[in-house]
């Protein structure tokens, strides 16, 4: 019997990219996912929606529910976490994958901007895992994983990217403080962060294109390394600021190469990543 056979995890921005490749490798193994994204009309220039994703979940030996979910809405959230434990019965781990970006410097933010990145980055990763938390308590092996960048006060860091950085550097000193306050019920909290750009439908349209997508690895790699973080026991590996690459090796993985987008191809750092 596989290690995640009837468990369920909850995942926000579940419906393309990183947040529906973590799925269906969950789901690959027999787990349970609650869809929680806003996306139930396709955008073409993003694709997919919470029902497609549901489907691939489903064809991949997994359960899926799909439930439309803006984390800037906290009823919403309080509804689909309600919804989810009524159709599961629980909650083994959540996966705050939801994230707003622009690059963009002090001058040229505009306030709009601003309040999204921290709506969802910031406020949205801690309602979700404030109001999943009675229900982690419950499991045997919760794990709350934050997708965000280990902490590097180094300037250059900040200095063309201030709002943005800080969200990410809050969802991080989230985790932390989360490890700390609930290593009591043994729930584990890490974030986790990519060494490269990674191919999602945000890197192609926002940061670089075709170019960068073809120096990213796909979604898979942060999938593997969710995979093999989930399986450690709660009580222990937690209050880590992780890289996949280094997940990986602890998981005995050191050829990268399958990850890549263009084979032997360079490959591009990501944000945050010396």
């Amino acid at each position: 019997m596989s290690f995640y056979n009837n468990k369920t995890y909850f995942i926000s921005g579940a419906s393309r990219g990183i947040g529906k490749a973590i799925a269906l490798k969950l789901a690959s193994e027999g787990a349970n996912i609650i869809i929680a994204s806003k996306s139930v009309a396709e955008n073409p220039k993003l694709g997919g929606t919470i029902y497609t994703a549901a489907e691939e979940i489903k064809n991949a030996g997994g359960n899926a529910l799909p439930i439309p979910c803006d984390i800037r809405d906290e009823e919403a959230i309080i509804n689909a976490i309600r919804k989810g434990i009524e159709y599961f019965g629980g909650i083994d781990g959540v996966i705050n994958n939801a994230s707003a970006i622009s690059l963009t410097n002090t001058e040229q933010t505009e306030s709009k901007r601003f309040d999204l990145m921290h709506d969802i980055n910031v406020r949205g990763t801690f309602l979700v895992t404030k109001h999943c938390l009675a229900h982690l308590k419950k499991s045997s092996n919760p794990h709350i994983l934050t997708l965000s960048p280990p902490i590097d006060l180094h300037p250059k860091w900040l200095k063309d990217s201030l709002a943005y950085t800080i969200s990410k550097y809050n969802m991080t000193m989230m985790t932390i403080s989360w490890a700390a306050e609930f290593k009591e019920f043994h729930i584990a909290a890490n974030s986790l962060w990519p060494v490269t750009t990674i191919a999602t439908a945000a890197v192609n349209n926002l940061l670089g294109g075709d170019s960068l997508m073809k120096r990213s690895r796909t979604p898979d790699i942060i999938a593997d390394a969710v995979h093999y973080i989930f399986q450690q026991p709660s009580a222990l590996y937690t209050g880590k600021q992780l890289l996949d690459e280094n997940v990986l090796k602890q998981a005995g993985i050191t050829d990268f190469e399958k990850y890549s987008v263009t084979p032997g191809g360079e490959l591009q750092k990501d944000l945050f990543i010396e």
